[in-house]
């Protein structure tokens, strides 16, 4: 049983190129063999010809000493007869007048060339009637035609088997040319089984092969990018996780002993209060985020209000806004849409979370709709911290959160945009951020205005 591929392509295209050569030797044999008869049959009939005028122009004398000569001619057998059968060459290499008879009689009947192809013996004659003197003569010549046929055979299969040499290299280079690259993706996707997704290939090859090793490079680069991504995700929620419970066991510990007075037992309470609430929100959001990269999530679109909702969700976060004296300002366009009405509230809870977090007491925020082509549009704006250029592609990463230095205050765990970035996928829509550091942020939610089917 062969196992490897270079030997499977190999063998076969071995087997393809003697399959080959038979055929065509077959059907050489078939067809070329009667070709050469024929050649050769006019070659000796141009060449008899030729002897029958030599011998007429000689005088008798030299007639005679020629007829002497014909009968050493190395390939050809000649014989010279007149119109009563008698031989005129008694000293030819093939003196069997009773073979030579149904020659002779069929070309003085009939006063025509007449040829018998290759007999049993391997033979070919020709007849040839002329007239010498007024009276009727034949001249019979034969040849062999093994020496032909073998010297072209000969060269067959030297052609043959240089064809079949020339055939096998080229099949090894080319089977190397076509395995070669398959060897190196086999090694690639060992090396990714143990864990080194730096196995990027280069190649030129512009054919399907080429077009399987860059598929290859992007799956590896994608599967290392993934690899770095969980790697950075389970240290983030180690971090994460870590800081509240280090906490909780620190003031835990504190509370055993006796002497802490009721203020400082009171306070330290609330503080693991505080610490078990943002490790509850942790988990709740981690699982939030799992459920939305999960492939099947299925969010349940219906038709409400885009505008309603969005008011309802200023209410709902009045108190937050209310305790820093922000100034809220609305201009809601009516506006229908068909999407997941939960998620939604989530996407709005976070980015009206996050405005209010990130702007100073009696700063401003406004929150807008309005309809833009076929896409619904909500803004929010806010004229807080804002975040810096560089780190506005980098705010939707789990667990990311802006420079620390600039909002020390400022609670969170790094998750919100990225289930807001996640739901928004999830409808087909997009979602803009313009800022400027120190001036404030400014959110824009683009969603289909028509047919909102979110994405199953």
């Amino acid at each position: 049983m062969i196992k490897s591929l270079y030997a499977r392509v190999v063998f076969t295209f071995l087997g393809v190129v003697i399959v080959s050569l038979l055929s065509v030797l077959f059907v050489q044999s078939y067809f070329y063999n009667g070709h050469i008869e024929a050649i050769v049959e006019e070659k000796m009939i141009g060449n008899a010809q030729m002897i029958i005028q030599l011998y007429k122009k000689l005088a008798p004398k030299d007639a005679k000493a020629f007829v002497e000569v014909s009968n050493s001619m190395p390939f050809y057998k000649v014989r010279f007869y007149d119109s009563s059968g008698t031989l005129l060459n008694p000293g030819s290499a093939a003196p069997d007048r009773q073979k030579d008879q149904p020659y002779l009689q069929q070309v003085l009947k009939q006063n025509k060339i007449y040829r018998n192809g290759a007999s049993e013996d391997d033979e070919i004659t020709v007849g040839l009637p002329f007239e010498l003197n007024g009276s009727p003569h034949v001249l019979l010549v034969t040849t062999q035609t093994s020496f032909v046929l073998d010297e072209i055979d000969s060269l067959t299969r030297y052609q043959q088997l240089f064809t079949l040499g020339l055939g096998s290299i080229l099949v090894l280079i080319a089977a190397r040319y076509m395995v070669r690259p398959l060897q190196k993706l086999t090694h690639a996707t060992q090396r990714m089984a143990r864990g080194d997704f730096n196995v990027g290939l280069s190649t030129k090859r512009r054919d399907e092969i080429g077009q399987l090793t860059l598929s290859f490079n992007a799956m590896a680069a994608e599967v290392g990018r993934l690899d770095m991504l969980r790697r950075r995700f389970v240290s983030d929620v180690s971090h994460e996780i870590q800081s509240p419970l280090t906490s909780i066991k620190g003031y835990t510990r504190v509370l055993k002993i006796k002497s802490v007075d009721e203020k400082t037992r009171m306070q330290m309470l609330n503080i693991i209060d505080e610490e078990s609430d943002r490790l509850s929100r942790l988990c709740d959001d981690l699982l939030e985020l799992t459920s939305l990269e999960h492939e099947h999530a299925k969010p349940a679109p219906q038709k409400f209000r885009l505008d309603e909702q969005l008011r309802k969700a200023v209410i709902r976060l009045e108190p937050q806004w209310s305790a820093s004296n922000l100034d809220m300002q609305l201009m809601l366009e009516s506006i229908t849409i068909v999407a997941d009405e939960d998620r939604m509230n989530q996407v709005w809870n976070n980015l009206l979370g996050n405005c209010i977090k990130f702007t100073a007491d009696h700063g401003k925020i406004m929150v807008e709709s309005f309809k833009k082509g076929e896409s619904a549009v909500v803004r929010m704006t806010d004229n807080g911290i804002g975040i810096p250029e560089e780190e506005i592609s980098q705010i939707f990463k789990p667990f990311y959160k802006v420079d620390k230095a600039r909002n020390r205050n400022v609670s969170g765990n790094g998750i919100g945009l990225s289930i807001v970035k996640r739901i928004v996928d999830l409808h087909h829509g997009k979602i803009e951020v313009s800022s400027r550091l120190g001036k404030g942020t400014s959110f824009s939610i683009i969603l289909p205005l028509e047919d909102t089917k979110p994405e199953l």
